[in-house]
């Protein structure tokens, strides 16, 4: 089971962008894409069968799953994510340090 998911709120603990916070668009292994996070300029060919023009692109690019933490909204910070599994099987998320759900 993944500690980080698409949609998860998280911050940046190292890098250029580090303190700051923002949303999963997509999580691919161990890399993930997080909104205006990682920005840089991607160079261009104009495509005319697309219909997409040539130029300098500012885009998001992935960052290791390693670099960010899931954001807790009640203590106001990053912390750990563990796995706790319930007896039915299911897994659910928690963060390490309160023990409460992630997806409460």
């Amino acid at each position: 089971m993944n500690r980080i998911k698409k949609g998860d709120q998280v911050i940046v603990t190292a890098g250029k962008d580090k303190g700051k916070k923002g949303d999963v668009v997509r999580v691919a292994g161990d890399k993930v894409v997080v909104s205006n996070i990682n920005i840089i300029k991607r160079h261009t060919k104009p495509n005319p069968q697309a219909n997409q023009p040539g130029g300098v692109v500012e885009r998001e690019a992935p960052i290791h799953i390693s670099n960010v933490m899931l954001f807790n909204p009640a203590s106001g910070k990053g912390e750990r994510v563990g796995v706790k599994v319930l007896e039915d099987g299911r897994k659910l998320r928690v963060f390490r340090s309160s023990g409460e759900a992630v997806d409460a």
